[in-house]
């Protein structure tokens, strides 16, 4: 292909099938938790007022622990929805895999991380999967209608309280971030600016899973808001915003800094901004203006990125021509421990990015990141869906033993089990505990599978007929940038000691073995850190 093929492809990809596989949800939700709690007390205050909660009962008089029931029911909601987003995120990254357009799951994970919402505080999953499809299905198309339907996405409307923004009480949080992370940037706006805006988003909220209008919340009255005055509501705000220059300027900065590098000089800041403009905010004429650009293949662009750790992996699993996303090791941990987790941004500002995902102690656990996919560990794998975590294997531990609930909860070492309980109305910790099991009864597991991978195979179909074509050949496909000649050299001198010999590859368990051993090594190398 030519390069304008190429990227035409790559872009227009919605002609292209869609053959990632579709998501399994569990059916860990039913009607009567809906709206969820916002917190233990709230649902416990719910059943003392109505005597039910989330759908459960109350106890009769005269039974202990009366609100039990409805503890236990609160826990069960958190730690269903808490490991379902694990298997959502999982699913996602095999999307991301198997993908045959690959910009779609790439613009997807851009706009997660610009609308950066997080399911800590959703607490639905439902929501969160909700918000990933809207973002998929308008990830290349039009700027203001992604950020319409992103303000009226339950997920965000929670995640940013804007159900407590009311006439007379405006809640500013909506309006903060919609104009410092989502559109204009610091410096381009006034606090005035927030507490309007935020004034034209009063009875924006939600019905569960469904985007509501509360008029009688709205402030119908005139507000001023970027040097306009007028009875504002929320999408004259979104028109507002996208009359000013530093919209554009904003969000082609931060889509440059996603696919190409960290500084973007003025003129190529300028030119995008106003391809955006020119083109009605479409998102797709800014995308192939990026990577038809001279700039993007230039020295300066070329290898400057520290991959994000979603990338890492998903990148990494793709150079092995895996079909599958390997589940052991688990997908979420190897992210989360380098600081990235899907549906779990750290703040509403998203990742930072850039350098700041290398640390001492992270860029030592990117060294080591593939040792467990190359040398998987099935014995006694630590299965996320299915384990009692921390605290509560002691609870469980302590009621197989014959101790009480009151005992069994206690902090430190547990007392006689002759302990009699105590007369209360719950016990939180048993609550937490029985969560967990309430939760494995309705969740779908996540299949547990090592990668499938043949290094044989792989380097012979690459047609390397000798040692130091296998190092060359790895080197290419996985690094963008080489190694030194002497690092080269270093590689050829472990395969020849590996293998002792320097003939041609043959399919033995000892090729195996040790093509597994090099291809570590290469993995581990600084070098693997750029993009």
């Amino acid at each position: 292909m030519t390069p304008e093929a190429a990227v035409n492809r790559l872009v227009d990809y919605s002609e292209l099938p869609d053959t990632a596989p579709a998501y399994d949800a569990s059916p860990i939700w039913d009607s009567g938790m809906d709206p969820f709690p916002k917190s233990r007390a709230e649902a416990v205050r719910r059943a003392r007022d109505t005597g039910s909660s989330m759908g459960v009962s109350i106890l009769p008089e005269g039974e202990s622990r009366r609100l039990q029931p409805v503890v236990n029911k609160f826990f069960y909601g958190l730690r269903s929805n808490a490991v379902e987003t694990q298997r959502l995120a999982t699913w996602w990254g095999e999307r991301m895999l198997l993908s045959q357009r690959p910009l779609e799951e790439k613009m997807t994970l851009f706009w997660h991380g610009h609308f950066a919402t997080g399911n800590n505080k959703v607490r639905d999953a439902r929501m969160v999967y909700q918000q990933n499809e809207m973002l998929r299905t308008h990830a290349t198309g039009n700027f203001k209608e992604l950020l319409l339907r992103i303000l009226r996405d339950p997920a965000m409307l929670v995640y940013l309280d804007n159900g407590e923004n009311v006439k007379g009480h405006p809640n500013e949080n909506f309006g903060r971030e919609l104009l410092e992370l989502f559109t204009l940037g610091v410096g381009n706006y006034t606090e005035q600016d927030i507490r309007e805006g935020s004034r034209a988003f009063t009875g924006w909220t939600n019905n569960v899973l469904e985007f509501k209008f509360e008029s009688a919340q709205h402030d119908f009255d005139a507000k001023t808001f970027l040097g306009q005055t007028g009875p504002f509501d929320g999408e004259d705000i979104i028109e507002i915003i996208l009359q000013q220059p530093a919209a554009a300027e904003f969000v082609v900065s931060k889509l440059y800094r996603f696919f190409v590098r960290e500084e973007i000089s003025e003129g190529v800041r300028s030119d995008l901004a106003a391809t955006f403009r020119d083109r009605g905010y479409e998102i797709k004429p800014v995308l192939k203006r990026i990577f038809l650009s001279r700039d993007f293949y230039s020295s300066e662009s070329y290898a400057t990125q520290i991959k994000a750790p979603v990338h890492l992996v998903v990148s990494t699993y793709k150079k092995l021509g895996l079909e599958e996303l390997p589940t052991i090791p688990d997908f979420n941990r190897l992210t989360a421990n380098l600081g990235q987790t899907l549906f779990n941004p750290p703040n509403v500002a998203g990742w930072a990015g850039g350098r700041t995902w290398v640390t001492p102690a992270t860029l030592l656990q990117r060294g080591n990141l593939f040792r467990t996919v190359l040398y998987p560990e099935t014995d006694g794998f630590f299965a996320p869906d299915r384990v009692v975590p921390g605290i509560y294997r002691q609870v469980e531990e302590r009621l197989a033993q014959g101790m009480n609930i009151t005992a069994a909860t206690q902090e430190g070492e547990a007392e006689s089990s002759q302990l009699a309980d105590r007369d209360e109305d719950y016990n939180t910790r048993y609550g937490g505990y029985m969560g967990y099991l309430m939760a494995f009864e309705k969740l779908h597991p996540i299949p547990r599978r090592v990668a499938e991978l043949d290094m044989v195979t792989l380097v012979m179909d690459a047609g390397a007929a000798n040692i130091e074509d296998v190092v060359d050949h790895l080197i290419q496909r996985f690094l963008r940038v080489s190694v030194s000649a002497s690092d080269r050299m270093v590689l050829v001198e472990f395969l020849r000691d590996e293998l002792g010999t320097d003939a041609a590859i043959s399919s033995t368990p000892q090729t195996e073995a040790a093509l597994r051993a090099l291809l570590y090594l290469i993995l581990s190398t600084p070098e693997y850190q750029l993009a």
